[in-house]
């Protein structure tokens, strides 16, 4: 058999793992490690897949990852999107649909600091629709806003998302972290202006809210002020060259950790529950990375990427149309398994492509993120609505309806950024010149 072919039937064979539920990085280390067997030698491929594990473990640059996620999972259990959301909610609970605009302001600077959507789904599933249920607000408002806001860590820094398409990819993580900025606030607007339309048509699913004094307000005020100035810090950083984006990890981690003891929001058994949490998060990405290098390397030998971006780029259609498709795949594949381990599946794949036709490897990255966050709330895997169904024990068919007016928000950023490349290209050529 030709090389080519046995890499198609190792992607085959890859899929068929997929429906059987293994675990998605221990099906390519073993599609990849036969794969290269088969095609080099055993010897080269047991050689190839130690290397390629204990390369990702042991990378520096990957050491980001942990970092990041352990500074979102302390400000998780330091309750910091607890106090964040009561501050947006004072300033703005007592208009139509206040309380659900509140969660999109607080999840926004939440997301400042933490990069789990999950994460962000379970916090305000908890806090912010308990609230809006006081109030009287629709189901359908109150649990699909708080699993679609949590997409936002997808795609403003410090996203986990971003930085391994900047691993797989060898983009500048800092680059990807600014180019995500515009996007994100972008995608809070429009969350924003769903609810002021949704309350106008029908006002009776977003009730007003208690109306708080100045006084109150201004009280709450440094609830913000803290996460905003560490995560001025971190970007600040990263655009000025004073550190890499391992050492802002360190930084932001650093910082959150001082932040929370101050103020007697976190202790040592939360410290140690987070530090685990963190870990088996961070081990999961990194064998995905590890089992994405093994594959990686087999495709490589198969030519398959290669033959792949060749023929995209000179099929007889326009590039836009051949772009909608590749993000199609994307949002199916991401559909029927993780969105994010498809991505880093697909990416090695489509991405010598999506260069030769042209397109700024940043842009592309955003365009991919936005897919993944439409990917985590649309059925049959949309993981940040079984979180907020499992914690607000509302059927998951009302929390699906409250989701699809949202998705209207992603759509429409999605088709911004096709017609308008400059949206996500401006701050990096501002700041990386």
């Amino acid at each position: 058999m030709t090389e080519v072919i046995v890499g198609i039937i190792g992607l085959g064979v890859l899929v068929a793992f997929f429906l059987t539920g293994i675990e998605l990085a221990l099906a390519m280390i073993l599609v990849g490690f036969f794969g290269f067997a088969y095609l080099i030698s055993f010897e080269a491929a047991f050689s190839m897949m130690a290397k390629d594990v204990f390369d990702t473990f042991e990378s520096y640059n990957l050491t980001v990852v942990p970092l990041f996620i352990l500074m979102g999972q302390i400000a998780f259990n330091a309750g910091i999107a607890r106090r964040l959301y009561d501050t947006a909610h004072k300033f703005i609970g007592h208009i139509p649909g206040g309380l659900a605009i509140a969660t999109v302001a607080g999840a926004t600077v939440f997301k400042a600091i933490s990069g789990s959507s999950v994460a962000t789904a379970a916090t305000f599933s908890s806090v912010a629709v308990p609230e809006m249920d006081r109030f009287g607000y629709s189901k359908k408002l109150s649990t699909g806003i708080v699993a679609t806001v949590g997409t936002l860590g997808i795609l403003l820094p410090p996203s986990v998302v971003l930085i391994i398409f900047g691993v797989i990819t060898q983009q500048s993580i800092g680059k990807l972290f600014v180019a995500g900025v515009v996007p994100g606030l972008l995608i809070a607007l429009f969350f924003v202006f769903v609810i002021v339309g949704w309350c106008k048509i029908d006002p009776s699913v977003g009730p007003k809210g208690k109306k708080f004094s100045w006084k109150d307000r201004l009280f709450s005020l440094p609830e913000v002020i803290w996460p905003i100035v560490i995560f001025l810090v971190i970007i600040g950083g990263l655009l000025n060259g004073f550190f890499t984006p391992t050492e802002a990890g360190s930084v932001g981690t650093f910082a959150v950790i001082v932040l929370s003891f101050a103020k007697r929001d976190i202790n040592l058994r939360k410290t140690a529950k987070s530090v685990l949490e963190s870990l088996v998060t961070a081990t999961m990405v990194l064998f995905l990375l590890a089992g994405s290098a093994v594959l990686g390397h087999f495709l490589a030998v198969t030519k398959i990427p290669m033959l792949v971006s060749d023929w995209v780029v000179q099929l007889p259609i326009h590039r836009s149309i051949i772009m909608f498709f590749v993000t199609l795949i994307y949002l199916i594949g991401g559909s029927f398994i993780d969105d994010l381990a498809f991505m880093i599946l697909a990416t090695p794949v489509f991405f010598p492509a999506v260069l030769k036709l042209g397109y700024d490897p940043l842009w592309f990255g955003m365009m991919i993120a936005v897919t993944v966050m439409i990917g985590v709330v649309i059925p049959p895997v949309a993981i940040n609505v079984f979180v907020v169904k499992n914690i607000t024990k509302v059927p998951i068919g009302v929390v699906y309806k409250g989701v699809y007016p949202f998705l209207i928000s992603l759509v429409l950023c999605g088709i911004l950024l096709f017609i308008f490349p400059q949206l996500v290209t401006f701050l990096p050529s501002l700041f990386y010149k």
